[in-house]
């Protein structure tokens, strides 16, 4: 699994580092191998402080799998190993992004 953290619309206001630090502690402890790696996009300058709180409960085995996408060659990386056919244009990708809201399922049959 490959998540995607787009902080674009994150404010100070609207910052909780507990629900950051038990997602991530869930995440670790619960399917350790299923995230390969995780992506933070737009990470506002305030926001490296509480990263600095945050990444001291998590452990370097997971640490390791966060890529704060700052540069060029970083959103590379990203756009390379996600596949631009899957990823939305707004993040250099050929596919549209679709709101889960807008996004129905079909009942199964049978």
């Amino acid at each position: 699994m490959i998540g995607v953290l787009d902080m674009q619309q994150i404010s100070f206001k609207n910052v909780d580092a507990r629900a950051l630090i038990t997602g991530f502690q869930f995440l670790q402890a619960y399917y350790p191998e299923r995230l390969a790696r995780c992506y933070i996009l737009h990470m506002p300058g305030f926001f490296v402080r509480v990263w600095r709180l945050v990444s001291r409960f998590l452990e370097k085995v997971t640490l390791e799998k966060i890529v704060i996408v700052s540069n060029e060659e970083e959103k590379r990386e990203f756009i390379r190993e996600v596949g631009d056919e899957v990823l939305p244009e707004e993040y250099g990708g050929k596919s549209k992004l679709i709101a889960l809201q807008d996004y129905t399922i079909r009942p199964l049959e049978g």
